[in-house]
C-alpha cells in the first residue's frame, strides 16, 4: 500500500468514525425542533456563510427542524453611515427612533433575511423569510431600561426609542412552515399593539421563539468559543444556578452576561438545554450536535 493511499484510507476512516459517532444523535433529535441564532463574524464571511446554509439544509434533510434567528448589527451600522443618519448605543442596545427603525427594518427585513434565505435554497432547501410583523409572529412591548446615577444615585428611565421586547410568539406559523418542510428565517422585528415597528435583539427573538415552540435546543453562534472561566478555559457544560454563581462572582461579564440570559430564560421556559457556539468555526453546529463531546457551553437545567 503506498503512503499515499494509506493517507485516504485513515481519512476515510475518520469520515466513517464521525458518522457512526452522529447516528445516536441523529435518531435522538429526529422531529425536534432548533432554532439557531445566526449573527457575527460567520454571517459576514461568504464561505462560513455557505457552510451554515448546507448545515442547515442537512439539519432538515435528517429530521430536525431548524428556525433561524438573524441579526444583523454591522450591515445596519453601515447602512446608517452610507445615509448620514446618526445612531448611538446604550448599554449594547442601539438607541432607534423613528427614521433609524425605518432602515433597522429595510436591512433585516430585507437585504440580509433575503441573503440567507437564497444561501439555503442554493443549497438545495426551502426557506421562507419572515419578519416578526408577518402573520403577528412576534408582539413586541417598549423595552424599558434604567440606570442608576452614579453621583446622585437616583434611578433614571432610559429611552431606547423603538427598541423591543417580545411579549408573545405566536408558534402557530412556525409548526405550519414546519410541516410544509420550509425552514423559517426570521428577521429580529417585532409588533406593537399600536401598529410600531420595534427592533429586537436577535439572541432575545432567539429565546423567545425557542420558548414558544418547544424547542430540543436553542443554538447561539457567537464570536467566542463559549462561556470561559477565570483562567480562560472552556466551560463545557453549565446548569441556571451554576450560571447565576459565575455572574455573582464575576467569572461572567459584558457581553456574555445578556447572552447567557437569554439561555437561562430558554432553559427556564421549556427549551431542554441552550448552547453558545463558536460561529466562526466550519461546521460548528454538526461539531456541537453530532458528537460526544460537542465545542460550545451547554446550559441545560441539572
Amino acid at each position: 500500500m503506498t503512503s499515499k493511499s494509506f493517507s485516504d484510507t485513515k481519512n476515510w476512516l475518520r469520515t466513517a468514525r464521525t458518522i457512526t459517532e452522529a447516528l445516536p444523535f441523529m435518531r435522538r433529535y429526529t422531529g425536534k425542533t432548533f432554532v439557531i441564532k445566526y449573527g457575527g463574524h460567520a454571517m459576514g464571511n461568504q464561505e462560513l456563510a455557505d457552510i451554515f446554509a448546507s448545515d442547515i439544509v442537512l439539519l432538515k434533510q435528517i429530521g430536525i427542524n431548524p428556525i433561524v434567528v438573524h441579526g444583523g448589527g454591522p450591515q445596519i451600522g453601515q447602512m446608517l453611515e452610507r445615509l448620514k443618519v446618526q445612531s448611538e448605543f446604550i448599554d449594547g442596545l442601539r438607541v432607534t427612533d423613528a427614521a433609524t427603525v425605518e432602515i433597522v427594518e429595510m436591512v433585516l427585513s430585507g437585504s440580509i433575511n433575503k441573503q440567507i434565505v437564497s444561501a439555503i435554497t442554493a443549497a438545495g432547501g426551502t426557506a421562507i423569510g419572515l419578519s416578526g410583523k408577518d402573520g403577528g409572529l412576534i408582539q413586541a412591548t417598549k423595552l424599558r431600561r434604567t440606570k442608576r446615577d452614579e453621583e446622585s444615585n437616583i434611578e433614571k428611565i432610559l429611552d431606547l426609542g423603538f427598541v423591543g421586547e417580545p411579549s408573545r410568539v405566536n408558534p402557530q406559523i412556525l409548526t405550519s412552515l414546519e410541516r410544509s418542510g420550509m425552514i423559517p428565517v426570521i428577521a429580529p422585528i417585532g409588533l406593537g399593539a399600536d401598529g410600531q415597528t420595534y427592533n429586537i435583539n436577535a439572541d432575545t427573538v432567539a429565546g423567545a421563539v425557542a420558548a414558544a415552540v418547544g424547542a430540543s435546543r436553542l443554538l447561539l453562534l457567537t464570536d467566542v468559543a463559549g462561556v470561559l472561566d477565570k483562567e480562560g478555559n472552556l466551560l463545557t457544560d453549565l446548569t441556571t444556578e451554576r450560571v447565576r454563581e459565575l455572574r455573582d462572582d464575576g467569572t461572567i461579564y459584558g457581553g456574555m452576561l445578556p447572552k447567557l440570559e437569554t439561555c437561562v430564560n430558554a432553559v427556564e421556559n421549556g427549551v431542554d438545554a441552550s448552547v453558545i457556539i463558536d460561529g466562526r468555526m466550519p461546521h460548528s453546529m454538526l461539531l456541537e450536535i453530532f458528537t460526544d463531546r460537542g465545542i460550545g457551553t451547554l446550559i441545560g437545567r441539572q
